[in-house]
């Protein structure tokens, strides 16, 4: 499985992007802010650009199975879940079905369509991949 963040949209408190999952739109992305020349503020900085595998795995935090990515640099603890504002993360990646310049929709409904598809994929033992691309903003 091939997920792709193509982020659109960096304002003051978030980015916003589209999910795509092996070439087709899954949903909306909201995440932290895109810091220039590499600046990172823990909690509230943007994934670098570039490709991470995914692995499906517990969270304490959220105390279920959740998508986990591996080997961000600078960040640990990277998950796919919902929430709707860049209050709801810190350094994650939020989906939602429709967005504002600030904030995900729906973001519930978007994680519980999503999820099943990573779940699925990672039990049959693929190879799952997020990119993420800063070419629009």
């Amino acid at each position: 499985m091939k997920m792709e963040v193509n982020r659109f949209m960096c304002g003051a408190v978030c980015t916003i992007g589209e999910l795509l999952v092996d070439g087709e739109h899954e949903c909306w992305t909201l995440e932290d802010v895109m810091r220039p020349g590499g600046e990172k503020v823990p909690g509230e900085t943007a994934i670098p650009d570039g490709t991470y595998k995914v692995i499906v795995n517990h969270s304490n935090r959220f105390g279920c199975d959740m998508p986990l990515l591996l080997e961000v640099p600078g960040f640990t603890g990277i998950r796919i879940h919902s929430g709707n504002l860049a209050t709801q993360t810190e350094g994650c990646l939020l989906v939602g079905t429709g967005h504002t310049a600030d904030s995900v929709t729906n973001s519930r409904l978007a994680f519980n369509t999503l999820f099943p598809k990573i779940r699925d994929a990672f039990r049959r033992g693929e190879e799952i991949t997020i990119t993420y691309k800063s070419g629009g903003v």
